[in-house]
């Protein structure tokens, strides 16, 4: 963990949501005080508040140049925390905050990331860390803010973590010290995670190391949840809530990991004008022109309320890039679970994400942490669990799918057949341009299953047709089993295809509304995967982590595959 005055700064600085001309900073102070952001003479002031006895600040820092990277100090109250005065973190560059402009876009992104050592054994178990891997290269590398064009450039414009960054229910030796220093690992729920405070302790552990912590407050960052930032198979089904709803901690569990996600991640998501029609955050403001700082209470009613009314409150969100809409879906949190009505999101959900589907934009991106498009043998496997789980071979069989459902994770798009075929007619409408102009991409970013592979939706058109892609990069640190690793290859094998699409039809379960493949993978390496846009081309890169000749403290990260959607004549025309 780095070590620079710890009695002022416990964890940050993150550089968060950055756009032109604006960027917020995040950070957790030790105690109540001014937290400031300095760029020159110039400089940036808040207050922290309080919740569950930690201290947070976020920092709007605005009136930038677009296009430009300067370097920032944090103080707290009068004491410089950042840049680190000494210890590993030391030797790193400066951080740096570079604004948004028409350059073309680059992003890196991933999911599943294990907080554990960096040593032979944990490299073993583990295997590299590809975000420190990426890390370390990016400190030796041209941020590419001399190049207009983007020609040369070598740092991306954001990193997008697709869910998992903590693992609440899979605690690693650090995290179970901590427990078990805290209370009694015997009585329920034993090795995970019980309260707040255990959060912020994993937060802490999954934030801390010197490169990675230097990675996320020099880039910036937009972030979801995925299921073990609460517990493995989060919303799978009613009988699952039922189930874990009669455990004496659950309640504790769900309110203390949705309250702490608004503070460490979710707050830094967004722009000011966004927090400013966000009604906690306005009762935040309206506590501190009161004198008060500490929003526990209403943090906690909050949390409550949003687990018991998933459409009280809305986790997606969406960014307009250079050249593109990102939007960023919660696939867990807004769930219907009800036996006659299963949906990957309730209706308010559903209508915000039929407004912001839209074409006028080069490449529309949809980050989901679930793949839409898993396998087609995988994806007709949930389907036809779907359909027996809710009766249709009878009472006993639908007993069977739920357990089956439960036990080996079926529970991903293809398992909400309403919704799945609902987003597919959204994002055929906005390929065929009847949601304005076709993007020559529409492209699905996601993490979770723990290997990574590009899928193609096989339209049957020209080579001038807007291409729909699915885009999956998972683990960043949190490898397959070997045998694992076999079963997931075969998902898409011809032979499982067939006898998964048998059953589903089998089950009442129509034809899929359109086909698809895996085109490139499965790999299973630890990875992060880069997006590059130039104009209507769009091209992507999965780079996976290893060690060479630094040792198991020196990373780097190899190319494992290359893809390129070129930009035809008749698009690049469009644009």
């Amino acid at each position: 963990m780095v070590n620079e005055k710890p009695r002022h700064l416990v964890l940050g600085p993150l550089l968060r949501h950055v756009d032109e001309t604006s960027a917020v900073i995040w950070v957790e102070a030790g105690h109540r005080g001014d937290v400031s952001v300095h760029i020159g003479e110039r400089s940036w002031h808040t207050a922290t508040f309080c919740a569950h006895g930690h201290h947070y600040a976020l920092v709007d820092v605005d009136h930038l140049e677009p296009g430009s990277a300067q370097e920032y100090s944090v103080r707290v109250d009068d004491h410089e925390v950042w840049p680190p005065a000494d210890g590993e973190g030391a030797a790193m560059p400066t951080s740096r905050i570079r604004t948004l402009d028409q350059r073309p876009l680059r992003f890196v992104f991933g999911s599943c990331r294990t907080s554990v050592p960096h040593d032979a054994e944990t490299n073993q178990s583990h295997g590299v860390d590809a975000l420190r891997a990426f890390a370390l290269r990016m400190m030796q590398t041209s941020d590419g803010s001399e190049s207009p064009d983007g020609g040369d450039q070598t740092w991306p414009d954001l990193v997008l973590f697709l869910g998992d960054q903590v693992y609440a229910d899979v605690t690693s030796d650090a995290m179970r010290d901590f427990l078990a220093a805290r209370r009694s690992l015997d009585e329920p729920p034993g090795e995970e995670l019980k309260d707040y405070e255990e959060y912020a302790h994993l937060y802490a552990l999954a934030w801390s190391d010197p490169a990675n912590r230097w990675l996320l407050a020099t880039l910036p960052s937009a972030m979801i949840f995925d299921d073990h930032d609460i517990r493995d198979d989060w919303n799978t089904s009613y009988d699952w809530r039922r189930m874990i709803e009669a455990t004496s901690w659950w309640h504790g569990r769900i309110v203390a990991g949705l309250a702490s996600y608004w503070v460490y991640q979710h707050l830094g998501n967004l722009s000011r004008a966004e927090r400013e029609q966000d009604r906690l955050w306005q009762q935040l403001l309206e506590l501190r022109e009161s004198g008060v700082d500490d929003i526990t209470e209403l943090l906690d009613q909050f949390a409550e309320r949003a687990d018991a009314y998933p459409d009280s409150y809305r986790w997606s969100y969406a960014r307009d890039l250079p050249g593109a809409r990102l939007i960023v879906l919660d696939s867990r949190a807004a769930r219907i679970l009800q036996p006659d009505d299963r949906q990957m999101m309730d209706p308010v959900e559903a209508d915000w994400l039929a407004g912001n589907v839209c074409g006028d934009v080069d490449h529309l991106f949809i980050a989901t942490s679930l793949p839409f498009l898993l396998p087609m043998g995988l994806h007709e496997a949930e389907a036809w669990s779907e359909a027996i789980a809710q009766g249709a071979w009878g009472r006993r069989v639908a007993q069977l799918g739920e357990k089956l459902r439960r036990s080996v994770d079926l529970e991903h798009w293809g398992a909400f057949q309403q919704s799945f075929r609902d987003v597919a007619a959204m994002v055929t409408e906005v390929a065929e341009g009847a949601r304005g102009a076709s993007p020559a991409t529409v492209t699905f970013l996601s993490g979770d299953v723990h290997h990574s592979y590009l899928a193609e939706v096989e339209r049957g058109q020209g080579a001038d047709g807007t291409r729909i892609l699915q885009a999956v990069c998972s683990p960043i640190r949190n490898p397959l089993p070997r045998m694992v690793r076999i079963g997931q290859a075969a998902t898409a094998k011809r032979g499982f295809v067939a006898a998964t699409s048998f059953l589903a039809r089998r089950a009442g379960v129509p034809e899929p509304p359109f086909e698809w493949s895996i085109t490139e993978g499965p790999w299973f390496s630890n990875m992060l995967a880069t997006v590059q846009l130039r104009g209507r081309q769009l091209a992507m890169r999965w780079e996976a982590a290893d060690l060479r000749d630094g040792g198991d403290r020196a990373p780097v990260l190899h190319t494992v595959h290359e893809f390129v959607v070129p930009a035809p004549e008749s698009q690049a025309a469009r644009s």
